[in-house]
């Protein structure tokens, strides 16, 4: 059993694209030809993907520069806001093979310990290299306003962005980012967009997307503790029973044992897409069949690449066929229709087991209504209340908001 995605403001259908490749091409240091050459795909909450191919055709390379982990000599890659994947290897163990001396409960709660995931920090598109960096501390030209008004120019170097972000007060629902001066104090800090640090320079995206991810893994932390108690419960529901994921070392588990280690750490925050390479290995009969049940229960998207076809051909009706570096698709066109249409329906978790122990009801994420649908609703609530009519805790909520 799986938890399902975490909610995702701004996606109302399973269809919705969250990640995107356009026109990719990658080539390994050292070699001549690219290993994947001019691919376009798209992944949503509603894929349900076979990636299929011949040792060496590409599988595995087009799918790490999808989810970041590699990134693109040519072409583009585009992933949704705030959107989650959880990633499995194909060498799974390569996950957990500098923490065997941990039992898998202590491994998740330092994988996810500051909030965010650890392991995904470490992808490519996450991280600044040697010469974006050299990039980044060249002075830029601001514009500045003086007391009497008038703009002047003014040359700074930006020193880092301190991971603060804010409404911007003259924009609805845009955020602007703080930005720390190199040789100023504090209070010269400035506030910018995401649109304005891009201006300044295209690697400020990278920079404004690992901000953006620390700062909704924080967010997801208040939701769902890390503690023992649950991480024992969710580590359980993923098939591993708490004796071993809580009293026994990893490198004392199985290699079936371990997979569901590595499966039930992807699965911890809850990711929108999972990413799954030769998920088979080391599962026995019984393991994949309950594999198979979790993924038919799971609303996010799948993707896997697995050469074992009597697993993926009930469970995914897209696939992706990748033959000398080059991509083909195929699929059920209509169930693919159909399951892009359906609305998403994220789980609400009401309850959790904070970090004494104690169980805690949570607060429902309040909805954001537009002046049309507020004025509809107040009308209604309205009549409820002048026809002495009970109101559930949300509409007595809203009555108080909104004065009724």
């Amino acid at each position: 059993k799986f938890p399902q995605p975490s909610f995702l403001e701004g996606v109302k259908s399973r269809g919705k694209a969250l990640l995107k490749m356009d026109n990719v091409s990658f080539t390994y240091p050292g070699n001549t030809v690219p290993t994947i050459n001019n691919v376009c795909v798209r992944a949503s909450m509603a894929s349900r993907v076979a990636c299929v191919g011949v040792n060496g055709a590409g599988k595995s390379t087009l799918v790490k520069n999808l989810i970041g982990v590699l990134e693109p000599q040519q072409g583009t890659v585009w992933k949704f806001p705030n959107s989650r994947i959880g990633y499995i290897a194909q060498h799974a163990f390569h996950h957990i093979e500098n923490h065997l001396d941990k039992t898998p409960n202590e491994y998740i709660r330092w994988r996810y310990q500051n909030g965010d995931d650890r392991e995904g920090l470490d992808n490519a598109n996450m991280k600044l290299s040697e010469k974006e960096e050299e990039e980044l501390s060249k002075p830029i030209e601001i514009s500045l306003k003086d007391e009497k008004g008038n703009i002047k120019k003014q040359k700074r170097t930006i020193s880092r962005m301190s991971g603060q972000r804010r409404a911007d007060p003259n924009k609805k629902k845009v955020l602007q980012y703080e930005v720390v001066w190199k040789n100023m104090s504090q209070d010269s800090n400035s506030w910018y967009t995401a649109e304005e640090m891009i201006k300044f320079n295209k690697i400020y995206e990278k920079v404004i997307r690992l901000i953006d991810a620390k700062c909704a893994a924080r967010e997801a932390m208040y939701a769902r503790p890390l503690t023992q108690e649950n991480i024992e419960k969710h580590i359980n529901d993923c098939g591993l029973e708490p004796e071993y994921g809580t009293h026994y070392r990893m490198n004392s588990l199985s290699g079936g044992q371990k997979v569901k280690v590595v499966i039930a750490a992807a699965m911890w925050d809850q990711p929108h897409i999972l990413v799954l390479d030769e998920p088979t290995n080391y599962l026995d009969r019984d393991s994949l069949g309950a594999l198979a049940d979790a993924i038919n229960k799971y609303e996010g998207g799948v993707i896997m690449i697995t050469h074992n076809d009597a697993f993926c051909s009930h469970l995914c009706p897209e696939r992706w066929v990748m033959e000398n570096g080059r991509l083909n698709t195929e699929g059920d066109v209509e169930w693919m229709a159909k399951a892009a249409d359906q609305a998403v329906e994220f789980e609400k978790v009401d309850e959790m087991v904070d970090a004494s122990g104690n169980e805690v009801k949570l607060k429902k994420m309040k909805k954001k209504y537009n002046a049309k649908e507020k004025k509809k609703l107040m009308k209604v609530l309205r009549e409820k209340i002048a026809a002495g009519e009970d109101l559930d805790e949300e509409e007595e909520e809203l009555c108080i908001e909104w004065n009724l």
